[in-house]
């Protein structure tokens, strides 16, 4: 870059007193947000104030701005000028995954894929396997707000009031193991050996079928750039399931990386919104 460019100017949107459990959201965020001043103008910002300061910016990154489900008609707004405006947002508002909330999984599961089994009518119940207890949580749901375990007894009691929720057997998995994506390219995947402990985290070395497998569905989504995260369990037959598809902002449990993938993931974010700004 000469010394008269001008780098292009990024709004970075985070919440950074988000308590969440296992993790800390500010630590990662200063990191990234430190980084990318190497090649961008950046400033931080509340996601309750990205609508009214996006338009002093080249693109909007949406990082850990913790779940929309706290300001819901605040994230509205902004995502709703955003598009009528052209803003660049990253990452692009049209994913198909957690971004536009979890109805996805139902019509994954409708479709054969290898997914969690997932209904959102009680017509659909019989669809279901057979499990000792069952989950409902909430289409618009994060970190596990709203969800709520029934037994299989049970079940039809609730059958009634399945209004913007999903219904998924609870299955005895071994692990759950996340790939981490920028754009379409993977960059390293976290696993979480104990089931009871999701985000103590180590390494996991993918296997082929494991990235066959977790590509599925950044295939199936939308996004040409972005972070996208494919969360998975192990089943207890071996197969991977699919839980979610972040897509709109992961947590990239960078803190966990050594330093090598570290740099090398940021320095691929920083490819991909530089393609995204071009």
């Amino acid at each position: 870059m000469s010394a008269a460019a001008v780098p292009p100017r990024i709004l970075y949107v985070t919440d950074l007193a988000y308590e969440a459990r296992g993790r800390r959201y500010c630590d990662e965020d200063i990191l990234v947000s430190a980084r990318l001043r190497r090649d961008f103008t950046v400033a931080l910002c509340h996601p309750a104030d990205a609508a009214r300061l996006m338009g002093d910016f080249d693109a909007v990154v949406i990082r850990n701005s913790g779940p929309v489900i706290h300001y819901r008609e605040r994230y509205d707004a902004f995502r709703e000028r955003a598009l009528a405006d052209g803003v660049r947002v990253y990452n692009p508002l049209h994913g198909r995954g957690d971004m536009a909330g979890k109805q996805y999984l139902v019509e994954l599961s409708a479709a054969g894929l290898p997914v969690i089994p997932t209904v959102d009518r009680a017509e659909d119940l019989g669809r279901l396997p057979d499990a000792d207890e069952y989950v409902i949580k909430p289409k618009d749901g994060a970190d596990s707000i709203g969800m709520r375990l029934v037994p299989r007894d049970r079940l039809g009691e609730v059958a009634g009031g399945l209004r913007d929720m999903l219904v998924q057997p609870r299955i005895p998995f071994l692990y759950e193991v996340s790939f981490y994506f920028v754009d379409h390219d993977f960059q390293y995947a976290l696993h979480a050996p104990d089931p009871d402990r999701r985000w103590e985290l180590v390494p996991y070395e993918a296997r082929a079928v494991d990235l066959d497998f977790a590509r599925k569905f950044i295939d199936w989504n939308t996004l040409d750039h972005g972070i996208q995260r494919v969360d998975a369990c192990r089943a207890p037959d071996g197969e991977l399931l699919l839980v979610e598809l972040e897509d709109l902002n992961p947590f990239l449990s960078l803190g966990l990386l050594d330093e090598t993938t570290r740099d090398a993931f940021i320095a691929r974010t920083v490819v991909s919104l530089r393609e995204l700004l071009s």
